[in-house]
C-alpha cells in the first residue's frame, strides 16, 4: 500500500507558493542575498546591483509586503533589511521560514 503525502493546510500552501513565486526572479533573490550582509539604502542596493532605482523599488516592494524584508526612515532615506522570516545560516546559507516550513538557500560555486 502506497503511503500517502503528508496534507498541508490551504493557507500554508499558499505562503508557500508565495514565497517561491518571491524567490523565482533573480532581482528579488540577488536584493536578498545582498540585504543578508546588512542593512542597506536604496541608494547603496542600486549601486551594489547596478539597477535602476524604480526596479529596485518595485521589487523591494514586492519582498516587504511578502513579509520578507523590513524597513526603517531616517530622513528622507529609508533602509532596508532582512526580517525575521529570512535568516543568515553561514555566509553560504540563508533559511526562509515559514510556520512549520523552512526553505534554504544554499549559494554554491564560488
Amino acid at each position: 500500500m502506497a503511503k500517502r503525502a503528508a496534507t498541508i493546510d490551504p493557507m500554508e500552501m499558499e505562503q508557500l507558493a508565495s514565497i517561491f513565486r518571491m524567490l523565482g526572479d533573480q532581482t528579488r533573490v540577488r536584493l536578498i542575498w545582498t540585504l543578508a550582509r546588512g542593512e542597506q539604502s536604496v541608494n547603496n542596493l542600486c549601486e551594489e546591483l547596478d539597477l535602476a532605482q524604480p526596479t529596485v523599488s518595485h521589487h523591494l516592494g514586492l519582498l516587504r509586503m511578502n513579509n520578507l524584508i523590513g524597513y526603517r526612515r531616517s530622513g528622507k532615506q529609508v533602509f532596508y533589511n532582512l526580517n525575521a522570516r529570512i535568516s543568515m545560516i553561514d555566509p553560504k546559507r540563508l533559511s526562509v521560514a515559514i510556520d512549520n516550513y523552512a526553505i534554504e538557500l544554499l549559494q554554491t560555486g564560488k
